[in-house]
Parts: C-alpha cells; structure tokens; sequence
C-alpha cells in the first residue's frame, strides 16, 4: 500500500510499472496525480524540487475568479475559475475560506465617479451571474465610512464608495501538499527532489518511462511507464524539448512579485483590491492569518531570465508601494517590507498569428493539453484555482495509453485531512486551517512535549509542533522546506524566521537525523536565501 514516505516511494518507483509518471508535483501535477489514482490507474508523481517549490508557492494565496477576466470578454474562464474555487471550498474547507474584497472608487471627478461606480456595479452584477453567488453571498455597495472601517487609511478627500463581494483565500503550497498527500490515500507514489532527466523510448520512439536523479543523493534510474504527463508550468518546455528533441515553444513566462508589512503600517481587515494609476491594473492587499502582517501583489511583467531564481527587484517593489501609496496614506517604504516572494506564471504562448497587446497581463489564463502521439501528454497554462479541470483534462487525453479511464471522481472528492474534527481553542484553530484532522496529531505531538507549544518567531503563530510534524510527516528534507512551503513564516517575516531558524533546526534535527554539522549548513543555506532575495529587492538583512 502507498504511503508518504519518500525512501519508500522511490523503491516502489525503481522497481515498478506504473500507468502514468506525472512529472512536476506542484497544484496541477498533484493533481493529476489525484485524478489519475481515483480513477484506478497506477501513479509515479515527481518533482525536481520540492512539492510546490516553483509556481505553486509563489501565488497570490487566493483561490478566485478573476474578476478582471470579465473585461477581457474571458466569461467562459471566469465560470470555470468560480466553479472550481466553490469546489475546493466543499472539498477542502479547513485549507480554503471564503474572503471578502473590498474595492474602494476613488475619483477626484464627479462624472468620472459616477461613471466607475456604474462599471463596477455592472461588472459585479455580471461576476455573481457567472458563478460568484455560489459562495453564499452576493456583492454589495458600501459607503465611504463603511469603506474606510476596513482600510481606514484610503484617501477619504476622494473616496466615493466601495463595493464589497465575496472570493476566497487559500494557501496554496499547503493545497499542493495536501494533494499529491490525497493522490497517495489512494494509492500513488510521491517524492521530491527527484529530477526527470530524460525518457526510455521504444522502437517507434514512443516513451516507456522517465530516466530520473535523485537530487539529494546522485543516483540515478528508471520509472518504467505507459505514459507521461508533463505538468512542470513554467519548466514544460525543457521537458517537451527532452521529448520531441526540438526547440518547441509554449510558455511564455510573466514574473509576479508580493512583498509583505507589518499590519500595523497597512491596517485592513479585509482584503481589497487597489487600482495602479495609469495601468490599467490592480494590487491585491491582503492580511495574513497567521500574524499581523499585511501582503501587496501582484506585479506583471515579461520575464526572460533564470526560471529557476525569479527575484523582486527595486523596481518591482517600487511599483507595489507606490500603488499603495497612491490609494492610501500609508506612505509605505521599502524599510516597512518584511518579506518578499517572486514566481513565474506559465502563460500559454500565442499561437501563430494571434495578435497581443505586448501585456502579459493581456495573455490569456486559459490552459492546453497538448499529444503528439509520443506517449507523453503536456499540460500547460491555467491557474491554480483551476488545477482540478486541468488534471481532468490530462488525464483524458491519456486514454490511448493506458486504455479506457473512466469519468473524473474528483468533483467532490474531499482532500487528505477532511474530517469531522473542530477546533474549539485558538490554537486549534490555527492549526485546523492548515491541517483539517491532522491537527490531532500535532496536538498529540504537543501533548506529549509541551515545549512543542512554544511559538518559535517573534510575531508569528506558527508553533514548534508544526515543524517537528512537518519534519515527521510531510516529506519535509530541508529548512528551506520548512520555513517556506510547510509553515510560510519565511514569507512573512523572512528576519524574525531567519532569527530562529537556529532555534527550529535543533528541534527537528532528531527526526531528520541532522548532526551538529549539518544543522548549520540548513541555517546556512536559509541564510543565503533570506540574503539573496532581500539584497535583489534592494532590502538590508
């Protein structure tokens, strides 16, 4: 029987036939890790880095329709983003919670005001048609006093009104987790940091399975495999040039940037979605759970460097505060920003004879799955909010592989750790959002070692437990994976979580069999990340 153990996983892998390798176990390999397995076949899922270490870490943490898509005539995108994110509220409701936004109408001209507030309510009207309704709770129009009592530092001179409707937050590496953890339940084989290198072919040059390294050891070998999904994001294209030996172009990457700030200099109860002057485009400011800190995003952009280490740069962190400056009194600085976080979005590239604005904003969210009769079905574009109907679509297509699959089981299909446990204290709480019924077990580990209930970082809620579980439970191999994809403290306040780093690695070092040695090269190596990311955005450690 599969379980979530790596040594275990990668046995199984060496030595088996698997229906599918799914390579990239970021939100939509894990999930069509989780389709694949529901729907009986034999499952090998993979990533070259951590679980959700590439663009499924990196997001916005919301789970939403995409309200903007309305003005790019996007409806059918749109439905499915509201249909999908009602699903994931129902399958998984301790990871994803309703959220109500806020949008402030600023203006300094009267009929341009009247103007806004009429295209809002229009566009609002038209969200909760296409599928925002499900949520519970339609938008509604607030005045400038109810505004101003959820952000109250909006420039009140010139606020007109606001609109509150309703989405939904969700954090999205542990989603991820939770996933590929569900697609086990059912009987796949998951590991990290194992690297596709190439593929094992037939006579007629159809792949037969994945030749890997594990990347925390060297080793080498096979996966033998009927068929192959590629659901790497940002990375497809190396793997489809690994597959069809050519120089075959899908993605086109747009770089995203967030940077966090103590609540205190940006107070919001709520989220709320600010217009960047004179483009065209909005900022999210959201407020964290799990300590009082607030995050802004997102940027953008075109993106032609190193996939593999986006980083913000001055600019890009300029460009966030000023949006918030110009909405607020905030006078936001860089000195206020606590942390910050870039990630590539896997924008589909246009096809041949398309014609775009030059935006990436503008590219479509949309996603393709691709066959060219090779064996190895291609998954690319979308969003996270969308990932179950990319991975129905994925493994539909694997149908002349592996036989007749059968209809997806994944519509209501509830995740690992949905159960009829509920928290009755604030430490239950926090530790049933992320979690659901396995908060038990890190309860019980607290139970058993009430030293495990101390909160290790100023500021922060996350408490030692979290870590030891992590380390225990989760596949966790390194710091890093602890700091910024189990727990998110490295994204909240990366200094407070570089402070006690030291601190966390001596309590998981037991159950990762660190000695002395090599509790300091993890604290090392988080140091260099802490280091890297705030000196590219023009930060001081």
């Amino acid at each position: 029987m599969a379980s979530f153990d790596r040594p275990g996983a990668l046995a199984t892998m060496a030595t088996s036939i698997f229906d599918v390798v799914v390579i990239g176990a970021g939100m939509t390999g894990a999930g069509v890790a989780l389709d694949a397995a529901t729907r009986g076949l034999s499952v090998a899922l993979i990533d070259a880095g951590d679980f959700a270490s590439g663009t499924s870490s990196k997001s916005s943490k919301l789970v939403h329709g995409g309200l903007r898509y309305l003005q790019q005539r996007e409806f059918r995108l749109v439905y499915e983003n509201l249909r999908e994110r009602q699903r994931l509220l129902e399958n998984a409701p301790f990871l994803v919670r309703p959220l109500p936004f806020l949008i402030p109408l600023i203006s300094s001209n009267s009929l341009t005001g009247r103007a806004l507030v009429r295209g809002y309510s229009s566009a609002l009207r038209l969200y909760d048609l296409t599928g925002g309704w499900r949520i519970g709770q339609r938008h509604r129009k607030v005045t400038p006093t109810e505004a101003l009592a959820h952000l109250p530092t909006l420039r009140a001179e010139h606020l007109l009104a606001g609109f509150i409707y309703m989405d939904a937050r969700g954090d999205d590496a542990r989603v991820a987790l939770t996933l590929a953890r569900t697609a086990v339940d059912h009987g796949a084989w998951a590991a990290n940091y194992v690297r596709a290198i190439d593929f094992s072919r037939d006579d007629a040059a159809r792949a037969t399975g994945v030749v890997v390294r594990d990347e925390l050891t060297g080793d080498t070998f096979s996966i033998a495999a009927r068929s192959v999904v590629n659901a790497t994001g940002v990375w497809a294209d190396e793997i489809i040039q690994l597959t069809a030996r050519s120089d075959t172009h899908q993605i086109t990457p747009a770089k995203g940037v967030h940077a966090s700030v103590p609540r205190e200099r940006l107070p919001i109860d709520i989220a709320a979605v600010l217009a960047v002057p004179g483009d065209r485009r909005s900022v999210f400011v959201v407020p964290f759970e799990d300590g009082p800190f607030t995050f802004i995003g997102t940027t953008d952009t075109p993106y032609d460097g190193e996939i593999d280490t986006p980083t913000c740069t001055p600019e890009d962190l300029d460009y966030l505060l000023q949006a918030v400056n110009a909405a607020t009194t905030c006078d936001l600085t860089s000195r206020d920003v606590t942390a910050v976080w870039a990630g590539l979005r896997p924008l589909l590239s246009p096809r041949e004879g398309e014609h775009l604005s030059g935006r990436t904003a503008d590219l479509s969210r949309r996603h393709r799955v691709s066959d060219l009769g090779d064996g190895v079905v291609h998954v690319t574009g979308g969003k996270w909010t969308t990932y179950r109907q990319m991975a129905e679509d994925a493994v539909d297509a694997l149908a002349p592989y592996v036989g007749r699959v059968g209809a997806t089981r994944t519509k209501k299909l509830r995740l690992h750790g949905y159960g009829s446990w509920r928290p009755t204290t604030p430490l239950d709480t926090h530790l049933y959002q992320r979690y659901g019924d396995d908060a038990r077990v890190v309860l019980e580990l607290i139970s058993q070692d009430p030293s495990l209930a101390l909160a290790p970082i100023d500021g922060l809620d996350y408490v030692m437990g979290e870590f030891v579980y992590g380390a225990r439970a989760e596949m966790a191999t390194s710091l890093v994976d602890l700091l910024t994809r189990r727990t998110r403290a490295h994204l909240i306040d990366a200094r407070a979580t570089l402070d006690a780093a030291p601190q966390i690695a001596f309590a998981v070092a037991p159950h990762l069999g660190w000695d002395e040695e090599r509790r300091g090269m993890e604290v090392g190596a988080y140091r260099d990340l802490v280091t890297e990311e705030l000196t590219s955005a023009g930060l001081v450690l």
